[in-house]
């Protein structure tokens, strides 16, 4: 089958060990399935991979790629869910031998792909596939840090640190479908503008001083704004962090959390149950992915290129 592999790590030149070409297909162990993929999305989780982040070099080659949407082996349209955990484990996210899939197994950049059949949710008619296919790790993020991790409520302003990126583009257009007011920044003039056209009530460059306090702020930029986020939230708000691209390692002002009673909260990826909700959530809604750009997964270097050089706004979608 075709697929796209990390055949070597490089933390400098990430795109280096990225190829592309014939691998076999993927092994199916017992309670597991096969899925042929119709579309699948890139994840800065991917690149991280192909910087060596996450993985064992013992592993490689290993084919990339979380998010997948396509066909099981019973013709059912289906989305795959991403994390890959202990069946007996109540929360999957919380299982301390959960993956994803490309860090352990075989991920789905690729014709086919195989998961354990518990990890499939079924495709709502109304979804595309491509839109589908973004859904499993970004929107999902997205979806619990707002409506389980903040515990955000109709009406409440919500600060998205960073936006251009499939997370916090994700981030507005659910908040703005919930009922919540959406704030956001970024340090590009053209992402701000395109924010607001996805339904952001006001964007601000980052860092700026904002006109009033918000009652949760998402983060997953780390680093460069994590100061700003703690100071934007109001007394007893909270800060959601599911990522850190920008540095894992940000200085807190203690007093600030303890005395004010503010929570940070840690948030990573979500439950199968979740992902079938957000599924039905956009359905019921009509709101669909933000999608930068679409590429057949023999140009998926284009998307990873693009990628690198943080020139995106929303998805990368490469159909099979």
């Amino acid at each position: 089958m075709f697929a796209v592999t990390a055949s070597k790590t490089d933390p400098d030149d990430p795109l280096n060990g990225l190829t592309l070409g014939e691998r076999p297909d993927p092994a199916v162990p017992d309670g597991w399935t096969t899925v042929r993929v119709r579309a699948a999305a890139l994840n800065h989780h991917d690149l991280w991979t192909l910087k060596g982040v996450g993985i064992s070099q013992d592993r490689l080659p290993i084919v990339l790629g979380c998010d997948a949407a396509g066909v099981d082996e019973d013709g059912r349209e289906v989305i795959v869910h991403a994390v890959i955990g202990t069946p007996v484990h109540g929360d999957e996210t919380l299982d301390p031998k959960r993956s994803l899939l490309s860090e352990v197994h075989d991920g789905t950049f690729a014709e086919k792909v195989a998961v354990p059949r518990g990890n499939l949710v079924p495709k709502p008619a109304g979804l595309s596939f491509e839109d589908a296919a973004c859904l499993p790790t970004a929107w999902l993020t997205a979806y619990r840090m707002l409506f389980e991790k903040a515990a955000a409520r109709p009406g409440e302003t919500v600060l998205v640190q960073g936006v251009g990126g499939g997370v916090a583009t994700a981030l507005i257009a659910l908040g703005r479908a919930g009922g919540l007011r959406m704030w956001a920044t970024s340090r590009s003039a053209d992402k701000r503008e395109r924010a607001l056209d996805l339904g952001a009530d006001q964007v601000f460059e980052t860092g700026a001083r904002l006109p009033e306090r918000v009652d949760a702020v998402m983060e997953t930029v780390g680093l460069a704004t994590w100061d700003h986020s703690l100071s934007a939230v109001r007394p007893g708000g909270r800060v959601v962090i599911s990522g850190a691209t920008s540095g894992l390692v940000a200085p807190t002002k203690l007093a600030q959390v303890f005395f004010q009673q503010k929570s940070i909260i840690g948030s990573t990826m979500g439950t199968r149950e979740q992902l079938a909700r957000l599924a039905v959530f956009l359905d019921q809604t009509g709101l669909r992915p933000v999608i930068d750009r679409v590429l057949p997964l023999e140009r998926a270097g284009e998307g990873f290129a693009a990628m690198h050089a943080g020139d995106l706004f929303g998805k990368v979608v490469f159909t099979v």
